[in-house]
């Protein structure tokens, strides 16, 4: 008797769980059976904004990603007690294929699975291939992406090159915008994983790209490839704007991006002799035994982030703010002085930074090689100089970029010009009307 109370009491507990996975489960069959029916009605009306915009927000959220594996198993638990004719039809079409390898490999890069990950783009890579359709070109841009992304995480990453090469050949001589975009992308940082600046910029000047860029994310991380280049080829005021340009680009919700931006873009206005406050005190005090103190202690850190060339060439920024600060402070100093206080070798060595830094104008001074000394020349005005004039230009061509840029981003409709030309042609003509109608009644005023 109690074990037949219990079997009820099991029995009738397992009913609302079941009800319960039931309810789980219909979010997710619902969603992909959403998904589909997108997919199909941008087929059909060879629509590909719906593809770039709402379906690839839809794959980028987590909560339709994430516990897809869950969700997968209480939606098959689900359908074996539902019934056979409530399932929909199985799609042949190859966008709805495609995106279901891309969902699997989102997944399982997540789930840090790197090995089927790399299976899985493999094959929709080769089945991406057998296609050229205009509504597959978003979702092969993204199954690239991910492709590169679990090759990468593998530390295979120079594998994919020649791939990655011959797919950005093909989405050229398709027009295919988006592809060319993320492929590009792909490459430049192929090339840069391998420190191979000087043929990530000859890629970079010889591929072809197009004056508006289609996806807007793709084009920050352009700039931001670009910035790195320009900067390892000493081109810091270049390096410098486009590294703005990505960050100011970039979305707010891209925290990472932002971070590695920043990181490059401090490094290349120390460079400049620009010193941002509260981040740089060694920089800013010209201290170069703080500053290799701060190198070795965070040498791990500027190898991860790839920035240690630039940290090395920061040695002499530090020098050199030194060097000014003793330039403003002493009218005549001896090199031996200032060896000891840039904590230098020798005064031979002082002597010779001390000349390079005559040279390239960082310090007003001359130098006495006879007497041993460094003499401080008289301050003159800055207004006197061309700086201001500098900065001023410097200003107004940002706010005309700004001003550029804006014009360019703005979008109008593919009839907005005909009907613009139609309405002032049907000015001309009432205008010409009023005119006759006038001519008409001044020839009658002569008559009478």
């Amino acid at each position: 008797m109690v074990q037949e109370q219990a079997a009820a009491a099991g029995g009738d507990a397992a009913a609302p769980r079941k009800d319960a996975e039931q309810q789980q489960s219909k979010p997710f069959k619902e969603g992909m059976q959403g998904i589909i029916t997108l997919l199909e009605k941008s087929v059909k009306t060879k629509e590909t904004r719906l593809l770039m915009g709402r379906l690839m927000r839809q794959t980028a959220m987590d909560a339709d990603v994430a516990p897809m594996e869950d969700d997968a198993t209480k939606a098959g638990d689900a359908a074996d007690g539902a019934d056979a004719g409530s399932a929909p039809a199985p799609s042949q079409l190859p966008e709805v294929e495609l995106y279901m390898y891309l969902l699997v490999l989102v997944y399982l890069l997540d789930s840090k699975q790197f090995a089927q990950a790399r299976e899985v783009a493999d094959t929709a890579v080769g089945l991406l291939q057998q296609h050229n359709r205009r509504t597959l070109d978003a979702i092969g841009a993204r199954i690239y992406f991910y492709y590169s992304w679990a090759y990468e995480c593998t530390g295979a990453l120079a594998d994919v090159r020649s791939t990655l090469m011959a797919a950005h050949c093909t989405a050229g001589l398709r027009h295919d915008a988006v592809g060319q975009e993320t492929l590009l992308n792909l490459l430049l940082r192929n090339y840069l994983a391998y420190n191979l600046y000087d043929q990530a910029e000859k890629f970079r000047s010889k591929a072809q790209k197009a004056d508006t860029w289609r996806v807007p994310g793709q084009y920050c991380r352009y700039l931001y490839y670009l910035g790195t280049i320009r900067a390892i080829q000493l081109e810091y005021t270049e390096a410098k704007e486009v590294l703005q340009q990505a960050s100011r680009k970039a979305p707010t919700c891209a925290h990472g991006f932002r971070v590695a931006c920043n990181k490059w873009l401090i490094l290349v206005r120390l460079l400049l002799g620009e010193v941002p406050e509260r981040l740089t005190c060694a920089v800013r005090s010209g201290d170069l035994a703080q500053f290799r103190a701060v190198s070795e202690k965070f040498a791990a850190a500027f190898r991860a982030d790839r920035t240690t060339n630039l940290i090395t060439r920061l040695q002499y920024n530090v020098i050199r703010t030194g060097l000014r600060r003793i330039n403003l402070a002493y009218s005549r100093i001896s090199l031996k002085d200032v060896a000891e206080k840039l904590a230098l070798p020798s005064a031979v060595d002082a002597e010779y930074i001390c000349a390079k830094a005559i040279r390239d104008g960082g310090i007003d001074a001359v130098l006495d090689h006879a007497g041993g000394f460094l003499a401080t020349r008289e301050l003159t005005d800055l207004y006197s100089t061309n700086e201001p004039q500098a900065a001023f230009h410097e200003r107004i061509a940002f706010c005309l970029n700004l001003h550029n840029e804006a014009v360019k981003a703005m979008r109008f409709e593919p009839d907005a010009h005909k009907r613009a030309l139609a309405a002032a042609n049907g000015g001309k003509e009432q205008m010409s009307v009023e005119e006759i109608a006038r001519a008409i009644e001044e020839e009658d005023d002569e008559d009478m």
